[in-house]
């Protein structure tokens, strides 16, 4: 439950919480025993990140994808056919970065050249294993989430401002894979785990079949193109940061780099990317300021696919929970005094 709700009047972060609402309802009525990583999915959609799965086959992340997308009605007055709700790309090591960007098609009839739209131009991108595919096809990646656009042939085709990737990783499988350099991983807000879900939400997976194949769902609202990124607005305007809260960040990056088990700390690009995240999340958890809560939920998300750990050290976890304990500490203790 919120620590301290909303007022209850007609604001653009009230709408915020209203469209995050929605999109929670319609994404949970599919992908069933997923609320967290659902709820951190949409914290990452709204503050313009994009998300990494490791996960295994059949684990829903198609599904959790797909009912995202649809979940997302283009309500633009100029809206292209080449934008579409939702696009999977299956990446291999024989895939071509054209494959994925698109390619300038020669018409015979103006004799001029025409760019067609690859299936990376969609709000909602699965993009699957990626790290099976060449290096060459992972830059290609690098500038659609990094810059929203893409370079064909010389020439420069933004992406949507919904642009969002969803890429996953099969981390039982490695042979066959290039790894992810770091300027890919960075790309990231977040890397998640999706583990397998609990006897009771895998019955009801296999009991509501019938009722999940209704991806329609007149029942539960859509949202609009323009409603997330209004969110994305409001959010960032309308929940306030502290600045203990960013103290706070600082010091405990600067405990991560001191201490002799990492062997390279995270850069402070990570933490810029880390305030919208907390300002997310404390916007889903009906806030309109960010809390200790948020940072030792959030962090720990954003640092774990940066941190290098140095030789002899297995997990980031305890390192992670040493640089943190001192000051979440001092933000709980000046929040506490704020009120």
């Amino acid at each position: 439950m919120a620590e301290e709700a909303l007022v209850p009047e007609t604001t653009d972060l009230t709408a915020a919480i209203d469209v995050l609402r929605r999109l929670r309802e319609r994404v949970g009525a599919q992908v069933l025993g997923r609320d967290e990583v659902i709820d951190l999915v949409l914290v990452a959609l709204l503050s313009d990140g994009h998300v990494l799965l490791e996960d295994f086959p059949g684990s829903g992340k198609t599904t959790l994808a797909k009912a995202l997308g649809s979940s997302i009605v283009d309500d633009r007055a100029d809206a292209r056919d080449a934008i579409v709700p939702f696009r999977r790309i299956q990446f291999t090591p024989d895939l071509l970065p054209s494959d994925v960007t698109g390619v300038s098609v020669f018409d015979a009839a103006t004799q001029d050249f025409h760019f067609r739209h690859g299936p990376i131009f969609a709000h909602v991108v699965l993009a699957d294993e990626i790290n099976r595919t060449s290096p060459k096809v992972q830059a290609a990646m690098l500038e659609a989430m990094g810059e929203k656009q893409v370079t064909v042939d010389n020439v420069t085709h933004p992406l949507d401002a919904l642009f969002f990737v969803i890429a996953t990783q099969n981390p039982l499988d490695v042979a066959g894979t290039y790894p992810l350099p770091v300027p890919q991983l960075d790309r990231f807000l977040f890397k998640l785990r999706m583990e397998h879900i609990e006897r009771a939400a895998e019955m009801q997976v296999l009991e509501s079949l019938q009722e999940r194949r209704d991806i329609e769902r007149t029942d539960l609202p859509r949202v609009t193109r323009s409603e997330v990124l209004e969110a994305r607005s409001a959010i960032e305007t309308g929940v306030a940061i502290d600045t203990a809260v960013k103290e706070c960040l600082v010091d405990i990056s600067r405990a991560l780099r001191a201490d002799a088990r990492v062997l390279q700390g995270n850069s402070t690009r990570s933490l810029v990317l880390t305030l919208p995240a907390l300002q997310a999340r404390a916007a889903l958890h009906e806030r309109i300021y960010v809390s200790s809560e948020d940072v030792e939920a959030i962090l720990p998300l954003v640092l774990g696919h940066r941190v290098e750990l140095a030789l002899g050290t297995a997990e980031l976890a305890p390192v992670l929970e040493d640089a943190m304990r001192e000051p979440l500490e001092v933000l709980a203790r000046a929040t506490l005094q704020r009120r």
